[in-house]
């Protein structure tokens, strides 16, 4: 059986991407959870993660990394997981390697941190742009395969990239625009991202450098989470 090295569910958008695919389209896997230890995480997860990040799929003894290549490494042996059909695979694919390598400015301001909500202090224009090409992405997508999902009938590889975003409009009430903005609701409902939450309002770990990030971006007006 696959054992998946995850880290923090309340932080960590790259460990929820192939948790949540795998969850949600019943591939079965154990988890190994480390929260983030502060400061230089590499020797904490170098002995599991050849870059010394997570996600870290283990298959056997052969360690996959980087949550792109997990997912990828995945859809090779449980079909289904990036659309059958040709022009929305190829959107898909297209559209989870612009999330992997695109919106710098989303992240650095609209830190992922599931249980707290945040009324945002600026949102310059860069971060405008980051959410209007996301909403593009998005409504596209829907429109162009049907919907409910980002590429059809299914939820695929392109809708667990986007599952952090999901979360990252829930607490910076982030819109997206048309068909964009139920999408957020239907991903938020979906049972493998309501498990996510709910374990991650149950943590009890708080790692100040992501602290310190959601602070930088606004007021808090709720944290939801578990006592410290």
């Amino acid at each position: 059986m696959y054992e998946l090295v995850i880290a923090n569910k309340n932080y960590s958008s790259w460990s929820l991407r192939p948790w949540v695919l795998m969850r949600a389209r019943n591939i079965p896997f154990t988890e190994r959870q480390i929260p983030f230890p502060g400061g230089d995480s590499y020797p904490t997860y170098k002995p599991l993660s050849p870059n010394g990040r997570v996600p870290c799929l283990i298959d056997a003894d052969r360690p996959v990394w980087d949550s792109l290549a997990i997912v990828e490494y995945l859809a090779e042996r449980h079909p289904g997981l990036w659309p059958d059909d040709a022009e929305a695979r190829a959107w898909s694919r297209c559209a989870a390697a612009e999330m992997h390598s695109s919106f710098q400015t989303l992240r650095d301001i609209c830190t992922m941190n599931c249980g707290i909500r945040v009324r945002l202090k600026h949102r310059p224009a860069a971060l405008e742009r980051d959410i209007a090409r996301i909403g593009e992405l998005w409504n596209e997508g829907l429109v162009r395969f049907g919907g409910p999902y980002l590429a059809g009938d299914t939820f695929t590889g392109a809708d667990a990239f986007f599952a952090p975003v999901a979360f990252r409009a829930q607490t910076y009430g982030l819109d997206f625009g048309g068909a964009a903005s139920a999408y957020v609701e239907r991903m938020l409902a979906e049972p493998a991202i309501r498990e996510w939450y709910e374990a991650a309002l149950a943590e009890p770990w708080r790692e100040e450098g992501h602290e310190e990030e959601a602070r930088a971006a606004g007021e808090w007006t709720e944290d939801l989470r578990a006592r410290a």
